[in-house]
């Protein structure tokens, strides 16, 4: 089994909020893939489904985003799982909006979710970051994720969450170079050449 991860705070008033991105994308990928209903379990709620050859539990924490390890930690210990098997999505100050880049291992980076999961089952899961950008003021972070996404950041946010819940299937099944990259060309499709070929994208891969 394996185990996905969307961080948020549990509640309309932070729905909308850019802190909840990671829930956006865990909720778009049961509703296209037909997973079970939502139910409460684990201190959040979960629902289960398949990807490729994989059964994936999908999981958001409850416990508000600073207690976001206590959830991922019981799920872990009930399934026998290994940090591995997990894939948290989450929102990345350090990526532009709409950019996504996968990591596994490191630090929490000032993320207060990423640094509870790792108190718990320690720093080697994988993330799935998802860029919403950086207010420019440190002393502004804490108000801009809790702010909701405006109307113009439908754009890039609704492809981006799509792209990613649309290949979903390859990260579940350990392929999370060509997910990347199928989520890269879903957003950036390579521009037509003058003589009707297709010019390969330079630069990093989202």
């Amino acid at each position: 089994m394996i185990l996905f991860v969307g961080l948020g705070n549990p509640g309309p008033s932070y729905a909308g909020n850019r802190h909840n991105i990671g829930f956006m994308a865990v909720d778009e990928i049961v509703r296209r893939h037909g997973f079970s209903g939502w139910r409460e379990r684990f201190h959040g709620a979960v629902s289960e489904g398949r990807l490729g050859a994989e059964k994936v539990l999908a999981l958001k924490p409850m416990t508000f985003m600073n207690l976001s390890g206590q959830a991922v930690g019981e799920a872990m210990r009930f399934y026998k799982l290994q940090p591995d098997d997990v894939f948290v999505f989450h929102d990345e100050l350090d990526l532009e909006p709409g950019r996504m880049r996968v990591k596994t291992g490191g630090g929490a980076a000032g993320h207060n979710g990423l640094r509870s999961i790792a108190s718990h089952i320690g720093p080697d899961f994988h993330r799935v970051r998802l860029g919403i950008g950086h207010p420019g003021d440190k002393r502004a972070v804490h108000s801009y994720v809790l702010k909701d996404f405006a109307k113009a950041d439908a754009d890039w946010l609704e492809p981006l969450i799509a792209a990613v819940a649309d290949n979903a299937a390859l990260l579940a099944d350990g392929e999370a170079s060509r997910f990347a990259n199928k989520v890269h060309l879903a957003l950036h499709p390579p521009s037509a050449s003058p003589g009707g070929g297709r010019r390969a994208l330079s630069g990093d891969k989202d």
